[in-house]
């Protein structure tokens, strides 16, 4: 499946997890795409890092619920409310274990565009980033 998903060019994701593991284990399957991969520890240091580097940067974030410092719900709310062009439209995917409607639900209601469930599953992170991104 890696083999054949290639983001490579000019695609840059965000991986927002305060989990080492998870954000290493996230951070290979999102690499080995050929896209670029950087990551934050919590909420507050991605939004950060979304908020310091050039528009159009990161096509795609993805942001861990459960964080300290700051949640991903209020990460991501705290993105779409940039005063700049990118931060409406970048695809921000949740990655969390619950995965129950309520779940969905609210991150949908925080402007999240998917939710992803944990661990990961190689094929569904891979199916979630070809729905937003355009493979080379």
């Amino acid at each position: 499946m890696l083999r054949q998903a290639n983001f490579s060019g000019d695609i840059g994701s965000l991986v927002v997890e305060d989990n080492e593991i998870n954000r290493e284990i996230a951070m290979e399957i999102i690499g080995a795409t050929g896209a670029m991969v950087e990551c934050a520890s919590d909420g507050m240091e991605g939004l950060r890092r979304f908020e310091m580097m050039p528009e159009g940067y990161f096509n795609m974030v993805f942001m861990d619920i459960q964080m300290p410092v700051m949640n991903g719900y209020e990460a991501t709310r705290a993105i779409r409310k940039l005063p700049r062009n990118d931060a409406l439209s970048v695809p921000i995917v949740a990655l969390s274990a619950n995965t129950f409607a309520e779940d969905v639900a609210a991150s949908r209601e925080a402007g999240m565009n998917g939710h992803l469930k944990k661990p990961l599953d190689v094929s569904e992170l891979i199916a979630g980033m070809g729905r937003w991104l355009r493979p080379v």
